[in-house]
């Protein structure tokens, strides 16, 4: 029997739980700047992730590396002040976590006090319980995150799929299962196979939510500027663009180069 969809005025890492028990899917895209999160919060999506993929595509970036916690708080506290009903995660940069528990949880509280956002998402599972513990007795959500880590570029040496190898899917599995009991309300899954997230997201009950990891999980995130096709270079098997903004900008910029040069703008309607 089909459960009637919940209209949510506002989200909440609660809202999400009862959303994948409903068998509603939960729909997350990223936003690194108040005009943009102002317009995702008003389509209607979920999550907004202020992603440190903000490195790559706000910053021009090779990686996700570079990026600081005080950049990330910036991102962040732009994008709270913009939205009305969407949950906002802010990603743990690279360094503020990893090494030191005590380090993680101050990296959050800066993260909660200074931006307002309302969770935060690490990458790693059992190599990062004790800053995810310490995080979370503090009372601050967090997302978890496996597959595809970024972070860990350099590590993997490549932005294959992951998780192929029965070894390494195992490991995954067990992860997805401990980040639950740790007490995350949700997990990204990057780059795995479309069987494998399915299975996760059937041993675990909270939320998981793919990019690149097939249609069985319970959502789906995409980066903002992949989805609105302003990044025309990235072109993952993965991605589906929603609309041209490359094309569309380059043209409408050219005109109005165009018009500038041969005095047509501004025209008497355009001047006081």
């Amino acid at each position: 029997m089909s459960v009637a969809k919940k209209d949510y005025k506002r989200i909440t890492t609660k809202s999400l739980i009862e959303m994948k028990a409903n068998g509603e899917k939960i729909s997350m895209l990223t936003a690194y700047d108040y005009t943009m999160a102002k317009i995702v919060d008003s389509a209607g999506i979920d999550v907004i992730l202020v992603g440190d993929s903000a490195s790559n595509v706000m910053a021009g970036h090779e990686t996700t590396l570079p990026i600081t916690l005080d950049q990330m708080i910036y991102h962040a506290s732009s994008v709270v002040r913009a939205i009305e009903r969407a949950l906002v995660v802010v990603d743990l940069p690279f360094g503020s976590y990893q090494s030191d528990p005590k380090e993680a949880l101050r990296s959050a509280i800066r993260i909660m006090k200074e931006s307002g956002g309302h969770a935060v998402k690490l990458e790693g599972g059992k190599e990062i319980k004790e800053s995810i513990k310490k995080i979370l007795n503090a009372g601050i959500p967090v997302m978890g995150h496996l597959g595809l880590t970024p972070q860990s570029i350099y590590k993997f040496g490549t932005y294959t799929v992951r998780a192929k190898e029965e070894e390494e899917a195992h490991k995954l599995i067990e992860d997805a299962k401990l980040l639950e009991r740790l007490g995350c309300f949700a997990l990204v899954l990057e780059k795995i196979p479309a069987h494998l997230a399915e299975k996760v997201a059937q041993s675990i009950s909270i939320p998981v939510i793919g990019i690149g990891a097939g249609g069985g999980v319970d959502g789906q995130v995409l980066v903002i500027h992949d989805m609105l096709g302003m990044n025309n270079e990235f072109s993952p098997r993965f991605l589906r663009r929603y609309m041209n903004l490359y094309e569309g900008m380059t043209s409408a910029i050219g005109q109005y180069v165009a018009d500038v040069k041969s005095s047509d703008f501004p025209n008497a309607n355009e001047q006081y």
